[in-house]
């Protein structure tokens, strides 16, 4: 069990009381839905209902930790702008360059942190339910291409890369002014 041993960041994206109508009049619970992620790479969502707050919390957390995958994060942003889609929302997300933070909505902002993304652009479109915000920002995250299927792909070594493009602007600029 290595979950135990690692500090895993846990953020309830939505608690909201939602009712069955039966026979009888109406049944309450309340929903949870809670994103769980280590911070370096590994994110899950998780979501249950229970009678109460505490239960509902804790049952969404642990399907969250059965639900973790692996996403690529290099130096705190993404690789890539990708889009992702779940029912009626549709999430771009766009890497950033360092210092810019999490610029984004409360869903997508607990699911990049909890992935250890630093530094990111987003925009939302369609519905604005967090719980879907939040699953379209997982499917995104899950569509990057790693660094090394890229590299391989347009036959080019991954230093090639990891090279930033502002860094390329600065020298040019250094040069200039000597």
């Amino acid at each position: 069990m290595q979950e135990n041993s690692v500090e895993l960041i846990e953020r309830l994206v939505e608690l909201k009381r939602v009712s069955k109508v039966i026979k009888g009049g109406k049944r309450l619970k309340l929903y949870a839905c809670v994103v769980v992620g280590d911070g370096a790479g590994r994110v899950g969502i998780g979501h249950a209902k229970s009678a109460e707050v505490a239960p509902a919390i804790k049952k969404a957390t642990e399907i969250a930790k059965k639900n973790m995958v692996k996403v690529d994060v290099v130096d705190g942003t993404i690789l890539h702008p990708v889009t992702g889609k779940f029912s009626a929302c549709r999430v771009i997300l766009k890497p950033a360059l360092p210092g810019s933070g999490i610029i984004a909505s409360n869903a997508v902002r607990a699911v990049c942190q909890a992935a250890g993304i630093k530094d990111i652009l987003s925009k939302s479109f369609g519905s604005r339910n967090s719980t879907n915000l939040a699953m379209a920002t997982l499917k995104a995250l899950q569509s990057i291409r790693p660094l090394h299927v890229v590299a391989e792909m347009r036959n080019k070594p991954i230093d090639y890369f990891l090279r930033k493009k502002y860094e390329k602007d600065k020298s040019d600029i250094k040069k200039e002014s000597d």
